[in-house]
């Protein structure tokens, strides 16, 4: 690393929207082949930072170098211009074209003026996949490979457009281990060859694992930047959200009764044919979170709305107690005793233009006391919101300001106290902590502990096998529509959840 001249260095960078500071003087160095991690909570301005210095932002002060020399990003081609290129977090590929066709979209290398010369493109492409350890065949389709292997494509096309400085946001949310693994694999290599790597996260086991210093921001500014090598998670937690942070859930044994879901041979097809449930069963039990791993795209969304009643199956039942749930629809559903925290908070969780108040009865507004003949009654309205906002600390300027104008954690703790406060049987949460940081995931998984401490069934649906491992008292493992596997959280570990994740199990064997 050459401490005397970094690549990059941002100094006393300001960036406001709409009167709230994003960037409050922060001041960056980046050094050649060194990984510098961006630590933060959510909204604390990491992701406004780096678009910055990518181009899709303006700061309105402070100033850019680099390589020593001041520089105006004005747009993003401008960035790629000076050698920096980013792999955003939603991967900006077109799905029906090849590996090669995206890679070269924009750029494409032209052969006496008129035709595309793929096999140029391609022969580079390859060459970089090599010298890189990507893995990549450039003839591949991107609807047909994984998404870790997409991510490869992104990271390919910064290369190939001649990135020595690459930006990853959040580049492990849709991985699993094995793939994680291969990642860090590849950005140690790529420090190796000379690139240097600005990394934006707020998993503090990859930083500690793959950075070689951190910068962490609270609330738009600099709090510290250290060695990693000089510092421990703990640390980095306590700077990070400012108070002492509890990585190990505390929760004493579960102690699990009669079985409130029972799911029998669900089978379901999707619009285009293809059979994305195919004979799924499963129970959970009263007094327990039941944890299901799996990676993104097995069928668990199709999973948790057949279960919400968002989704029809076409064979199998769905049963709470005695209830038969099957195909219902999902105020039925929600009527019998079920709580659905959604996978997107956006999309199935809020209405981002109704108020919060609006929002914490979405479920409950005809009923009473918030209807009284036909008519909302807002003073009980008023008084749940205020109950619910207090209760779960909802940070929010009023119980009147619109769901979208929230940060993503305070979203979330929303949909989990309008969901918890109806009191259900069942709990079903669907990777209620994605996109938060350390301190708000502390407090969803705490409350989902005090749910099955309370004797209701908890469903654990995520991505994230350190949360599965830590919150779960019972895993069952999702591939391909069925459940392959079933392991206790205390009897099995990363490697072999990643096996079972990817259809073999620990011995090798796949599930046909």
């Amino acid at each position: 690393m050459d401490a005397a001249n970094p690549v990059v260095e941002l100094k006393q960078i300001t960036k406001r929207f709409s009167g709230i500071v994003a960037n409050d003087s922060i001041s960056l160095k980046l050094h050649k082949g060194e990984i510098h991690a961006l630590l933060g909570e959510n909204g604390a301005g990491k992701s406004t930072l780096m678009n910055i210095l990518f181009g899709l932002y303006q700061p309105d002060e402070g100033s850019i170098e680099i390589k020593g020399k001041p520089v105006n990003i004005d747009n993003p081609n401008k960035a790629i211009e000076l050698g920096i290129g980013m792999v955003h977090q939603h991967f900006k590929l077109v799905q029906p074209f090849t590996v090669t066709e995206n890679i070269i979209l924009g750029m494409e290398p032209k052969q006496l003026g008129f035709h595309v010369d793929y096999k140029t493109a391609t022969a580079k492409i390859k060459k970089l996949s090599d010298q890189y350890g990507l893995k990549v065949n450039p003839d591949s389709k991107i609807s047909e490979i994984s998404v870790g292997m997409q991510q490869r494509v992104e990271i390919l096309k910064t290369l190939y457009r001649g990135a020595d400085i690459l930006i990853f946001d959040e580049p492990t949310a849709v991985l699993t281990p094995q793939e994680i693994t291969e990642l860090m694999s590849i950005m140690r290599r790529l420090v190796d060859e000379g690139k240097s790597i600005i990394l934006i996260t707020h998993k503090l086991k990859e930083i500690m694992h793959i950075s070689d210093a951190v910068t962490i921001i609270r609330r738009g500014k600099v709090v510290d930047t250290l060695k990693t090598s000089e510092t421990n998670p703990n640390t980095l937690a306590e700077k990070m959200v400012g108070r002492n942070v509890s990585f190990k859930i505390d929760k004493k044994p579960a102690t699990p009764g009669e079985a409130i879901l029972q799911v029998r041979d669900l089978k379901l097809k999707n619009k285009d044919g293809i059979s994305v449930l195919n004979g799924l069963s499963l129970d959970v039990r009263a007094g327990e979170i039941l944890g299901v791993a799996g990676v993104d795209g097995n069928g668990q969304s199709e999973l948790i709305e057949a279960l919400s009643g968002l989704r029809k199956v076409d064979s199998g039942s769905v049963k709470l107690k005695d209830m038969e749930l099957t195909n219902r629809n999902p105020r039925f559903v929600s009527e019998q005793g079920v709580s659905h925290i959604p996978e997107d908070r956006h999309k199935h969780g809020l209405v981002l233009d109704f108020t919060m108040s609006e929002n914490l009865i979405l479920e409950t507004y005809y009923k009473a006391p918030f209807n009284k003949g036909g008519f909302l009654n807002q003073l009980e309205i008023e008084k749940q919101a205020k109950k619910l906002i207090e209760a779960f600390d909802v940070r929010t300027p009023s119980i009147e300001t619109k769901a979208r104008s929230l940060s993503g954690g305070n979203q979330q703790k929303a949909i989990i106290a309008r969901e918890i406060d109806k009191n259900p049987e069942l709990l079903i949460a669907a990777q209620p902590t994605r996109g938060l940081d350390v301190g708000a995931i502390e407090f969803v998984q705490q409350q989902l502990i005090s749910q099955r401490d309370q004797g209701k069934a908890v469903m654990l649906i995520s991505f994230e096998l350190d949360e599965i491992m830590n919150v779960a008292d019972r895993i069952v493992v999702i591939y391909e529509g069925r459940i392959v596997g079933e392991v206790l959280p205390e009897q099995t570990n990363d490697q072999e959840l990643g096996l079972m994740m990817s259809g073999s199990t620990a011995g090798g064997k796949r599930h046909e």
